[in-house]
């Protein structure tokens, strides 16, 4: 039998309760570079962020980080 829709498998609270709270460890170098970026024009900063997305698929992917977008 399937999980009603927003119950986590374990039986616990929904999952997109707004109530509950989850930690997240965050790098400050992250936190960071985020500002950084978004302090930056418009067509830079939309450079950057698809620099940076890039960047974390391939991290998440296991790649070795030479991941090349359309057009670029």
């Amino acid at each position: 039998m399937s999980d009603p829709e927003g119950i986590s498998s374990s039986g616990g609270a929904p999952v997109n309760d707004p109530g509950v709270v989850h930690e997240v460890q965050v790098d400050e170098a992250f936190l960071t570079r985020i500002s950084l970026i978004d302090d930056q024009p418009l067509g830079d900063r939309a450079a950057s962020f698809g620099q940076l997305a890039d960047e974390l698929r391939a991290h998440l992917e296991g790649t070795d980080g030479d991941v090349r977008r359309p057009g670029a």
